[in-house]
């Protein structure tokens, strides 16, 4: 059985090594694989977990290059589907500011992770995990948007929707608000920063977290998790809404916290944690990553993160 098995996109990420260097200046870069539930797999299997995601590479150069990263990483690649055809997308980052890096998505119109089609093999993987994680983006474009509401419809246990509003993957903010609030209802978890909120629940962009998290809870889920940033994490669920400070650190990229948070929610979950306890070791996972120029490759061990909280109390 697994422990948590994700789906969405894969991509391989060109990480600029320069601080200070924007995507217009001289600089070199690092070669990783990257995309938010597969980073979030990988962050999961590095506390010991046994994780999979359902995601497509093409078949060329780069391709290969992220299953082998995924096996390095001890994710299985049993879901990994690949296409004759396509490329397998790119993301470019620069990190002239680390708070707000600048990145790129090189993604074709069809990628192969979004040619995702409903099995057998998939329903039953589904139905077995502990966990299944799926983000806002899956649901933007056909056939992989079918699958995943066919497999929530089979699926009876822990879902977390993790609410990943991404813009450039939609028409317009209209139809992201549809397909996304729509789907709440599956989940038993959700996960979403201010913005991503204001998008699944269509509350105004002012809303406090409490509000955004009141929202959340009246649409289905068990559990609302608001991020807040560098103001910290509201985790709302019955008649309890705890705020989560955040963690003072010096942030080297931010890209990649958020994945490295939601592998924290997760890992604390099946540690049999409380929500609260979960959150606060996100945070220190979410800020470990944070402090680092990468990301798949910086997934930190419960050790590394306990250490980072100890030093920023």
């Amino acid at each position: 059985m697994l422990d948590l098995l994700t789906i969405g996109r894969i991509s391989v990420d060109l990480y600029g090594q320069e601080e200070g260097h924007g995507l217009s200046d001289p600089q070199t870069f690092q070669k990783s694989v990257g995309g938010s539930p597969t980073n979030v797999a990988i962050g999961t299997a590095r506390y010991g977990h046994k994780t999979a995601v359902i995601t497509g590479v093409a078949s060329d150069a780069l391709g290969k290059f992220a299953i082998d990263e995924l096996k390095k990483f001890s994710v299985s690649t049993e879901f990994v589907i690949k296409t004759p055809n396509g490329k397998t997308p790119i993301v470019v980052a620069g990190i002239k500011d680390p708070d707000s890096p600048e990145f790129i998505f090189y993604r074709d119109s069809s990628a192969p992770d979004t040619k995702i089609e409903t099995s057998a093999s998939l329903i039953s993987a589904v139905k077995a995990a502990k966990y299944f994680w799926f983000t806002g983006s899956t649901l933007s474009q056909a056939p992989l948007s079918n699958t995943v509401i066919e497999l929530l419809k089979s699926r009876n246990g822990e879902v977390i929707f993790d609410l990943d509003y991404r813009p450039s993957f939609w028409s317009s903010p209209e139809i992201a608000h549809k397909e996304i609030s729509a789907a709440v209802k599956y989940a038993t978890i959700a996960i979403g920063n201010l913005e991503e909120c204001a998008v699944a629940t269509g509350l105004p962009k002012n809303s406090s977290a409490a509000e955004f998290a009141a929202a959340l809870l009246s649409m289905g889920p068990k559990l609302a998790i608001v991020k807040g940033g560098s103001t910290g994490v509201l985790v709302a669920h019955g008649n309890s809404a705890t705020a989560i400070p955040g963690l003072r650190i010096k942030t080297k990229c931010g890209l990649g916290a958020g994945d490295a948070f939601g592998a924290g929610v997760v890992h604390g979950l099946l540690s049999g944690w409380s929500p609260e306890d979960s959150v606060s070791f996100a945070n220190g996972a979410g800020a470990y990553v944070a402090s680092q120029l990468m990301c798949s490759d910086a997934m930190p061990t419960e050790v590394q993160v306990r250490e980072l909280m100890e030093r920023s109390k």
